[in-house]
């Protein structure tokens, strides 16, 4: 890695739930281990009705309850994201799919992985939406987050050779 910051882009659905939370996670971490200056963390939905909107309520509550705060605010992905930013974190197949077909090239493409793919312990494929799961959505998909986000963190830092 160069002088220039690595940029990562969570995405999900709506930008509410799991990649707000997941760029809340992922950018603690950071912080957590000195590294702010290497990277820049950003989330995005593939859906544009919450533009604007604050994370949900019930994601932010169970969040700060482990010392996460979220306050990014939704915004749409689109194209010209993927010429901002060096990784695209799909949390679910639909938004990898999705994803896929906003991707300007095949090199493009390639940015984008499966955040699930950072998941160890668990044999869950993917980040599931908490959105109509109640409570215990919400603790899972962070639960999930903590663990895929310290392994992307740690690969990531392996590859830059830190």
């Amino acid at each position: 890695m160069k002088d220039k910051k690595y940029k990562i882009l969570f995405v999900c659905l709506g930008n509410i739930c799991r990649s707000p939370a997941a760029q809340g996670i992922f950018q603690a971490v950071v912080d957590r281990n000195g590294s702010t200056a290497l990277f820049h963390v950003d989330s995005a939905g593939t859906y544009s009705g919450h533009q604007g909107d604050l994370p949900d309520r019930r994601m932010c509550s169970a969040a700060a309850a482990r010392g996460y705060s979220l306050t990014h605010r939704a915004r749409p992905v689109t194209s010209l994201d993927f010429l901002e930013f060096d990784l695209v974190m799909a949390m679910d197949d639909n938004n990898y799919t999705d994803l896929m077909d906003l991707a300007p090239s095949v090199e493009d493409s390639r940015k984008i992985k499966r955040m699930a793919d950072y998941l160890t312990g668990h044999s869950i494929t993917y980040i599931p939406d908490p959105y109509y799961m109640g409570r215990d959505g919400f603790e899972l998909v962070l639960d999930l987050l903590e663990n895929a986000c310290g392994n992307l963190y740690r690969e990531l830092m392996s590859k830059f050779g830190r």
